[in-house]
């Protein structure tokens, strides 16, 4: 076989698809934003979860992604997951970090890190809305120089804080 039969890159053309992210690839190379394997029908199209979880900025760094998944904080359809479990079209992911519990939907693989508006169509949000922020709630600081409390303001203090009177 000559090297002129074998066919070139550019006659196979890329091994992404990039029309449904609206990019324009350059001729042999995949656009940074979407990557969606050609060839692969969309159930069969797989990521590493940790990957993912980072792609679509639902953590801050691929670390922090792949310590939840070890931590047993991300799930899979209810499994809970190793940071290389792949992760397909469809599939539910719920995760727990910071004290909030995210569950997400699948809708769109990427193995890439994406912009946040980009992100946002990766995934359909099915998480409850975060508490309620109630403001400040009182310390019930005291001036240095006030001296010992009297039983009445110790009670008041543990009202404050919601602490049950001794």
């Amino acid at each position: 076989m000559r090297p002129s039969d074998v066919p070139r890159a550019r006659e196979w053309g890329s091994p992404w698809d990039d029309s449904r992210c609206g990019g324009r690839p350059e001729p042999g190379r995949p656009s940074a934003s979407c990557r969606t394997v050609v060839g692969m029908s969309a159930d069969q199209a797989t990521v590493r979860i940790d990957s993912w979880i980072w792609s679509v900025r639902l953590t801050k760094t691929r670390s922090l992604a792949a310590s939840a998944c070890r931590a047993g904080h991300v799930r899979i359809n209810g499994e809970r997951v190793k940071p290389a479990h792949p992760v397909r079209n469809g599939d539910q992911v719920r995760l727990r970090i910071a004290g909030r519990e995210r569950i997400v939907v699948v809708s769109r693989l990427v193995n890439k890190r994406v912009g946040p508006p980009v992100a946002v169509e990766c995934y359909v949000d099915h998480s409850p809305p975060p508490p309620a922020d109630t403001g400040v709630s009182p310390t019930g600081d005291r001036r240095r120089d006030a001296g010992r409390l009297t039983n009445r303001e110790r009670r008041e203090l543990d009202r404050l804080r919601g602490r049950p009177s001794r």
